[in-house]
C-alpha cells in the first residue's frame, strides 16, 4: 500500500486547492486527481444524483489502485460521504466537513464561528451540524453566509479586483457583525481569496478545509504505515495523474492558478452514464 497513489475527486477544479495542500504535507506521494468537469456543478443536483456521481468517481479511483480517497468536494462531502465510504470498502475515505469543523472548534476562543460556502453547502447545514455535534455541551454559535459570486471571481482570476472587495465586504458584513473569531472557508475555491478575506476581517482565523483534510490524511497514512518512502532527491514537481470528464478551454490555466505550478495535460475519460 505504501507506493499506491492517493485518489482525489471533485466535481470540477476547486479540489485542486485540496490537492495543493496534500502535496504540501506529503510531497513524496503519488496522486490521481479526477475532476468531473462534464457534470459540474454538483451543487444544483439532487442528493440521489450527487450520490450516484460520487460513487462513480469513487469506482474510477478504485480502479487506479488508490490507498486513500479524499472527497475534495463540499457537496459530495455533505450528502454522499457515507455512500462513498460504503462503496470504497476497505479503502479509507476522508471528506471536507469533519476535519474543518474540528479545526474551527480548536481555533475559536469566543465560541462564535462563521461558515461561508455555496448555496448547496450552506443549505445542507453540514458544517453547522458537524460543528455543533462536535462541540457537545459547549456553548457555540455558528453563523452561515452564502457567497455565490466567489467561485466565478476565482475562476476569472479577479480575486484582487475592486469588485471582489466590494462583493466580499457585502457578503461578510453580517457574520463580521456577529463578532466571530473563526471563519470556515466552506468551498474549495475560497482559499484563493484568503488574502482579501483577511484584509476585510483582520484578526480572524481562516479555516482552509483542504489543509485540515490533508492533516487528517497524513495522520491516517502514518498510523497505518502507508506513507510513501521519502526520496533522497528534492521533489521539484509531484507525480500526479490528472483525469477529467470534459476539457474546459481554460482548465490548464485554472489548474496552474490553484496549484501554483504548471500541470501536464490531463487525460479525458468517461465515467458513469454520460
Amino acid at each position: 500500500m505504501k507506493q499506491n497513489p492517493i485518489g482525489v475527486f471533485d466535481s470540477g477544479i476547486g479540489g485542486l486547492s485540496v490537492l495543493r495542500q496534500l502535496i504540501r504535507f506529503m510531497p513524496y506521494e503519488r496522486y490521481v486527481y479526477l475532476g468531473d468537469t462534464a457534470r459540474v456543478p454538483y451543487g444544483n443536483k439532487s442528493s440521489e444524483t450527487v450520490i450516484q456521481y460520487s460513487e462513480e468517481c469513487t469506482e474510477f479511483l478504485l480502479g487506479k489502485g488508490v490507498k486513500l480517497i479524499v472527497v475534495a468536494c463540499n457537496t459530495s462531502s455533505s450528502v454522499a460521504l457515507e455512500a462513498v465510504r460504503k462503496h470504497a470498502g476497505e479503502i479509507p475515505v476522508i471528506g471536507m466537513i469533519i476535519p474543518a469543523a474540528a479545526a474551527a472548534l480548536r481555533s475559536s476562543s469566543s465560541g462564535k464561528i462563521g461558515v461561508i460556502g455555496t448555496r448547496a453547502t450552506i443549505g445542507s447545514g453540514a458544517y453547522n451540524n458537524a460543528i455543533l455535534e462536535l462541540a457537545g455541551e459547549a456553548s457555540i454559535k455558528v453563523y452561515s453566509q452564502v457567497c455565490p459570486l466567489f467561485v466565478p471571481l476565482v475562476e476569472e482570476g479577479m480575486t484582487f479586483h475592486p469588485a471582489a472587495r466590494l462583493i466580499a465586504e457585502e457578503y461578510l458584513k453580517e457574520v463580521k457583525n456577529k463578532g466571530i473569531d473563526t471563519l470556515v472557508l466552506g468551498c474549495t475555491h475560497y482559499p484563493l481569496m484568503s488574502q482579501l478575506l483577511m484584509e476585510i476581517m483582520p484578526g480572524i482565523s481562516l479555516i482552509d478545509t483542504g489543509e485540515h483534510a490533508s492533516v487528517t490524511a497524513l495522520r491516517l497514512l502514518a498510523d497505518n504505515d502507508w506513507l510513501a518512502d521519502e526520496r533522497h532527491e528534492f521533489v521539484i514537481k509531484p507525480e500526479i495523474d490528472f483525469y477529467i470528464t470534459d476539457l474546459p478551454s481554460i482548465f490548464n490555466e485554472l489548474a496552474g492558478r490553484f496549484l501554483g505550478f504548471a500541470i501536464d495535460s490531463p487525460k479525458r475519460v468517461s465515467i458513469g452514464t454520460h
